[in-house]
């Protein structure tokens, strides 16, 4: 019985083995030299486990008395993470080098966040839910802040650190309320308990379960920490809080809704829509004001966590389903938008200003092509993917008796669109500025930076497959 326990989480047993002979490797031979290797070798490792755990077949398995679960939501989920995660820290390597930033202990704590979120996806349990929150948050609390001698990053660290630990209390205190209502913490028997009736005491531990998740993907009104973490973090650090953490957030999210909630879903529905809508609103409408790329670029997650949000107040499994695509799209998305964000520098020196793209184009049209690309995605363009990602969750939304929220997510796209197309209008039409940004140095960052834009383009044929993996693994969360 142990044994085939094990095998199940064999994925994450083997990822935390390699974090940690790889910190114990580095600490007794070179350190800071291995580095760029040990990158390297964690991004093969992530994108052999994503190869591995998507090819795994099985059904529905689970594991230490239905603690850890191991199904087709899981395994679509971990791809996500695990490919995203291998991107960005490809990304990260070339960048942080040219700063003298790049630590030993910035791929093994990636790692460890990676298992931390494979945990978290794959809970069936509200320990193992905190378990694996926990590991994926303390190793991005150490990276937010991994420039040292630097006050913004520090500062990012710390705020981080003190607004997780208060999300992570409220987490805490709505589990032990639903302990105590329910009598246990496996999801199967609080959906049970749910099932016949949600008490006052059970509907205090449901909202502050939603408040410390929805601190989790940035949704309002637990967003504050995001702009200031972006900003101030280390570029390569946010472009990975932008994808892996924010997929695995939302699949937990909707994990724990329909898992151990799911014969309540009249009393969690409205209060997610109600996250969704703020978040909309607030991420499109903040996002105007802001010239910092990074700081745009968190208001913009914010928004696009209300969109994906959408999906799960459905409380459906087409919602589910769409949740999934949306996520799936707008890490792809990101990846390409953050590579471009990684390649603006000037003398070497890295550029957040969005004015600084001032005719851009006619220094590298083919970079400002894929950008407009990216932008226009990310902003719900036809007949982009990104469009597609938006049609879903708002036909979830409105097939879910909720089209007052389908109608608000249409108004709060074309709101968002105006940032992301200004940032176009800098590159075409903007000032031709004296001080331009240095020509692209790096291969691989307009490797991904081209590779996304151009997934953009031909993935309106068939979105290389995602509908069906997403169908598959909406069935087997909500059945």
């Amino acid at each position: 019985m142990i044994s085939s326990d094990f095998n199940v989480i064999l994925p994450e047993i083997l990822l935390a083995v390699f974090a940690m002979l790889a910190m114990l490797g580095a600490v007794y031979t070179g350190k800071d030299k291995l580095a760029p290797m040990l990158v390297w070798v964690t991004s093969a490792i992530f994108l052999a486990l994503a190869a591995w755990i998507g090819t795994r077949q099985g059904g529905d398995v689970t594991a230490f008395s239905g603690m850890f679960i191991d199904d087709a939501f899981a395994r679509f989920a971990k791809v996500t993470i695990l490919v995203s995660a291998a991107a960005v820290l490809l990304m990260s390597e070339g960048y942080m080098e040219r700063r003298g930033i790049l630590r030993f202990e910035y791929p093994v704590l990636v790692s460890l966040a990676a298992v931390g979120m494979m945990m978290m996806v794959s809970a069936g349990d509200l320990m193992a839910l905190y378990m694996g929150l926990e590991l994926q948050s303390l190793a991005l609390y150490v990276v937010a802040s991994l420039r040292r001698d630097n006050a913004k990053s520090t500062e990012s660290g710390l705020k981080y650190f003190v607004l997780g630990s208060l999300s992570s209390g409220l987490l805490l205190y709505g589990a032990s309320l639903t302990y105590g209502f329910a009598g246990t913490t496996h999801f199967e028997g609080i959906v049970a308990v749910a099932s016949e009736g949600v008490s006052l005491g059970l509907l205090f531990g449901l909202v502050l379960l939603i408040s410390g998740l929805a601190f989790k993907i940035s949704a309002v009104p637990f967003h504050m920490w995001t702009p200031d973490v972006y900003e101030g973090a280390p570029t390569p650090v946010t472009a990975f809080f932008a994808t892996a953490p924010k997929m695995a957030a939302m699949a937990l999210f909707a994990r724990v809704m329909h898992d151990a909630f799911g014969g309540a879903v009249g009393d969690w529905s409205q209060v997610v829509a109600l996250l969704s809508l703020l978040s909309m609103f607030l991420g499109s409408i903040a996002a105007i004001g802001q010239t910092n790329i990074k700081r745009l670029m968190a208001y913009s997650s914010i928004a696009h966590m209300g969109y994906a949000l959408m999906g799960l107040a459905s409380g459906t499994q087409f919602g589910v389903q769409a949740l999934l695509v949306y996520m799936a799209i707008y890490v792809t998305m990101n990846v390409g938008t953050f590579a471009f964000i990684l390649s603006m520098e000037r003398d070497g020196e890295p550029v957040t200003d969005i004015r600084s793209l001032g005719m851009y184009s006619k220094r590298e049209p083919g970079k400002a092509l894929a950008v407009l690309v990216l932008m226009f995605s990310l902003a719900g363009v036809p007949p982009l993917v990104g469009f597609f990602g938006k049609l879903y969750v708002l036909r979830a939304a409105y097939e879910g008796g909720l089209a007052w929220l389908a109608i608000a997510g249409v108004v709060a796209s074309v709101i968002g669109a105006y940032y992301y197309l200004r940032i176009v209008y800098y590159m075409y039409f903007g000032e031709d500025r004296e001080d331009a940004l240095d020509g692209g140095r790096s291969p691989v960052l307009s490797g991904f930076l081209m590779a996304s834009a151009l997934i953009m383009v031909l993935g309106v044929v068939n979105l290389f497959g995602i509908e069906s993996a997403a169908e598959a693994a909406a069935a087997t969360l909500v059945n």
